[in-house]
């Protein structure tokens, strides 16, 4: 099995096995799926923190507003009431407003928790040095962990406006967020290797030959953005560990110079006449007026 090693810029991403006959335009499908399916599970692995703090997020209507301002407009909640955690839940309020406080109690926090780092190393980044390949089936695992875990703490749902309930519906809304220029549409999605544009339509062998033990370095591109940066020289931790050996041959030569001082041979315990003048009396000499 040939061997990708997806890069977004100069940031590994997965690793990802196929084959060199494998028409280029499937295997973008594949790349691009798996990518945005790992950028889905880290997101709702960042929502799920603050639902586990602070509860379910109020509707967008009271978000933002303080409790003043709630009674005043006359606001509810409709969903508090329904959306109740198991076990009870336990007030923490939420200072920016977003979400409603009635958290679930420390058990079922833990059970989130750790829900999320399960999920997180089925897909991480430290994969790759593990050398195991992310496929379509562990990306959806995580994603039914996620979902698993939320059904046991909120078995009644989460309310539709909440952002993780959106994101296992694929209602989200991504739009004016840091997330929607993480996230390549299929059609959008470019495979660049060797500083080519590997073009669908054709296969990787076309571009690789036909050696099924190949590995490569793949970058993804949203259409548009042109060429990627290539591959520097050396890696960040190659020049540091670069300048480390440079720093230690300096401190090397110092000591091997100082080592080659001879300036003790004017010492008087040098002399090898010391003993032989002692004796004969001639030691402590001074010539001139006293």
């Amino acid at each position: 099995m040939v061997q990708l090693h997806v890069k977004r810029g100069d940031e590994s991403q997965f690793l990802f096995n196929t084959s060199t006959d494998a028409p280029l335009e499937t295997v973008i499908q594949q790349v691009t799926a798996i990518y945005n399916g790992r950028l889905k599970v880290d997101r709702i692995c960042s929502e799920i923190p603050e639902l586990a703090d602070h509860g379910v997020t109020l509707p967008p209507n009271m978000q933002g507003l303080t409790e003043e301002q709630i009674v005043e407009l006359k606001l509810k909640d409709e969903w508090e009431e329904r959306c109740i955690p198991s076990g009870g839940d336990v007030f923490r309020k939420d200072e920016i407003g977003r979400r409603n406080g009635h958290a679930p109690n420390d058990k079922m926090k833990v059970v989130l928790m750790r829900t999320v780092e399960e999920a997180k190393a089925l897909i991480c980044k430290k994969q790759v040095q593990a050398n195991v390949c992310v496929t379509m089936e562990m990306v959806k695992e995580a994603l039914d962990q996620l979902r698993g875990a939320v059904m046991i703490v909120y078995p009644m749902g989460l309310p539709p406006h909440d952002p993780i309930r959106m994101e296992f519906e694929e209602q989200e809304d991504l739009s004016g967020t840091q997330a929607s220029l993480q996230v390549i549409a299929e059609d959008e999605c470019q495979l660049w290797w060797a500083g080519k544009e590997m073009q669908r339509g054709k296969k990787l062998q076309d571009y690789i030959g036909k050696n099924e033990k190949t590995k490569l370095v793949v970058k993804i591109q949203k259409k548009g953005q042109g060429a990627p940066a290539r591959e520097p020289l050396v890696t960040d931790e190659q020049h540091k560990q670069m300048m480390l050996h440079q720093y230690r041959r300096q401190e090397e030569l110092k000591k091997l110079e100082e080592a080659d001082d001879d300036s003790y041979l004017d010492s008087e315990w040098s002399n090898r006449q010391a003993l032989k003048r002692q004796f004969q009396g001639l030691t402590n000499i001074k010539w001139g007026p006293r």
